[in-house]
């Protein structure tokens, strides 16, 4: 290996580099690295002089990263968050450190929430802050985001992370409703959000496999924006609902609902813990990876290793 070899690194046209492909525009690149847009423009030129190669496409409003671009900018990105990380293990730390994770409203309220008393009696020097914001963040050009429990029936090549839970979906209600339908109809409650399809169909499969009828004629639904209302809505007893056996379990534990025909299940989809790959070696993202797992198997959920 030559001694100086790094010294031809142009790293400011890296570092820029970097910065305008996370952030998909050279103003924006600008601000975050409080230059000016002709200043990044100039370092991105030199850079691909010296390289040979376009790294980016320069469309009308934004620029769009050619394939040597992706390229280098997913080795990159990598390189210089193993250098941040490091560097930060070097300072003085804190009282607390800062974690924040992005997740659905429903997710937090019934799962997640309920359970991170156990995750700050086990971790007290870091402080969890949730980002519950309903647009999918984009891992990897929000730094802002360390992790995020994301609910989905797709994959992530690109991502680092567990597979938490594969869930399954049941009808549940409040004890005096459950008793109820027994003996006539019940009022449905279902859930109406951008995945609502799922719901609908969902509906469906478990009234065929359970051979009931709820839903000829005209059938009595009540639908909510987010899981955690139609909960609220049949822990209340306004009916019975269509529920991810994950985010009804402290319920169902409390003994608030209880299942209908519990034999009767239909598939729904999963939630993983992802995040970009590297950053799970950044210490409070590896502590809360293994405060899931362990709550995973509590839960009767073994998580299911994956990157």
């Amino acid at each position: 290996m030559e001694p100086n070899m790094f010294a031809h690194l142009p790293l400011t046209a890296l570092r820029t580099f970097e910065s305008a492909a996370r952030l998909s525009s050279f103003k924006a690149a600008a601000e975050d690295l409080a230059v000016t847009p002709t200043a990044v423009s100039h370092q991105i030129r030199n850079l691909e002089h010296w390289l040979g190669v376009q790294l980016f496409e320069r469309l009308p409003r934004q620029v769009r990263l050619t394939e040597p671009g992706d390229r280098l900018f997913r080795s990159l990105h990598g390189a210089l968050l193993d250098i941040a990380q490091s560097v930060d293990t070097l300072r003085p730390k804190p009282s607390n450190t800062l974690l924040t994770v992005s997740t659905t409203a429903a997710f937090a309220a019934l799962w997640l929430v309920p359970r991170l008393g156990r995750f700050y009696a086990r971790y007290p020097g870091i402080s969890l802050r949730l980002d519950t914001q309903s647009e999918v963040v984009d891992l990897q050009q929000d730094a802002s985001i360390d992790l995020a429990i994301r609910y989905s029936q797709d994959g992530y090549l690109d991502l680092h992370g567990l597979c938490l839970f594969d869930e399954r979906f049941a009808v549940y209600g409040a004890p005096h409703q459950v008793a109820l339908a027994q003996q006539q109809r019940p009022t449905l409650i279902s859930v109406h959000w951008r995945n609502s399809k799922l719901y609908a169909d969902g509906w469906q499969a478990w009234c065929t496999q359970a051979g009931e009828n709820w839903l000829d004629g005209q059938p009595q639904i009540r639908s909510y924006d987010e899981e955690q209302y139609a909960l609220q809505a049949a822990i209340a007893g306004q009916g019975l609902v269509l529920a991810s056996n994950i985010l009804v379990s402290q319920s169902v534990a409390s003994g608030l609902l209880e299942a209908y025909r519990p034999e009767i299940q239909v598939d729904g989809a999963g939630y993983s813990a992802l995040c970009v790959p590297g950053r799970e070696r950044h210490p409070p993202v590896r502590a809360f990876f293994a405060w899931l797992q362990q709550e995973s198997l509590l839960a009767g959920h073994p998580l299911l290793a994956r990157s």
